[in-house]
């Protein structure tokens, strides 16, 4: 990489931190310029429709509760999560460098771990509020309040902070699991920050979010009304298909990459790119932009534009 790494002496034992690294995963694929061109689109359609749901949720006060406020986080963290992914993989293809400061390697690896942490932690938020809506639903508005969600949003960001942090503070990569084994010193420390990131941040919310779908279908066959079940499910449709898109990529390459160690190194860069990339892309095509609160306000808005439009080019006519 470089002859003139840094040392860090800690404990008398000699510790040696490289300039940087070559971040690999994109050298070997054929026509890979096409897939940063479907790069670029995910990030456009991301940022854009993203957008559209914090403005619309921000600004009409009708739309400032429990529920639109965990829909409202879980577009903040989108956003941010693919621009902190998307623009670096993009800038490595377009000025051909790979190199990544060792530094600035440790902040990259912390904002991902990090916001994958809270999009995992999000859609166990959203979870939560079908719970609450679907089997307590007389004291729905009393349980699931502006504040308790206001609290539980606060929380999810402050766990996934302090155990990114830790996870990065002992580690030296930007991406943790297949390079971490390569450092000269005792990487058991690495392996169990690994292992215990995937638990609290992948398999919890996603344990909760499980059991919660397990205690919403036993209240709806509950429901002597086929049609009262119907309209249940149809509300966690949307949901069920976020959960799928983003836990089953993440755990497959996580569980083969870090444990069985059958992965190649490459194909888990590009393959963790796409897991991590498409979900904010698609999430409030398929869940926020379908909510109906959301879909009037955004239909209503579209109409008073052609509206205005309609009524300049009419004096500009006269």
């Amino acid at each position: 990489i470089n002859n003139n790494p840094s040392l860090t002496v800690l404990n008398g034992s000699v510790i040696i931190h490289p300039p940087g690294f070559y971040i690999l995963g994109f050298q070997t694929f054929p026509s890979i310029s096409f897939y940063f061109i479907f790069l670029a689109f995910v990030y456009v359609v991301t940022v854009l429709f993203n957008s559209l749901v914090m403005c619309v949720i921000a600004f009409n006060h009708c739309l400032h509760t429990p529920k639109f406020l965990a829909v409202l986080n879980l577009a903040v963290i989108d956003v941010i999560l693919n621009t902190c992914t998307i623009p670096s993989m993009i800038k490595i293809f377009l000025i051909k460098d790979n190199f990544i400061p060792f530094n600035l390697c440790l902040v990259q690896m912390f904002f991902y771990y990090t916001l994958a942490s809270l999009e995992s932690y999000a859609l166990a938020i959203l979870a939560y509020d079908r719970l609450i809506a679907i089997c307590f639903p007389l004291r729905h508005n009393s349980i699931n309040t502006l504040r308790r969600m206001c609290c539980i949003v606060s929380m999810s960001w402050f766990f996934a902070v302090v155990v990114t942090t830790f996870s990065v503070v002992f580690s030296y990569f930007c991406d943790y699991a297949p390079v971490f084994r390569l450092a000269c010193n005792d990487n058991t420390m690495q392996w169990w920050a690994a292992s215990m990131l995937t638990i609290f941040l992948l398999v919890v919310p996603f344990i909760f979010i499980l059991l919660s779908y397990i205690s919403i279908l036993v209240t709806v066959f509950r429901m002597k009304s086929l049609d009262s079940r119907v309209k249940a499910l149809a509300t966690c449709v949307e949901h069920v298909i976020l959960v799928a898109v983003f836990y089953i990529p993440l755990l497959v390459i996580f569980t083969v990459g870090f444990y069985l160690r059958v992965i190649d190194p490459e194909q888990r860069v590009l393959s963790l790119s796409l897991a991590s990339c498409i979900p904010p892309c698609i999430n409030p095509i398929v869940y926020s932009l379908k909510t109906k609160d959301i879909k009037i306000r955004v239909l209503a808005l579209i109409r008073k534009n052609q509206v205005g439009e309609q009524q300049k080019c009419h004096k500009t006519l006269k």
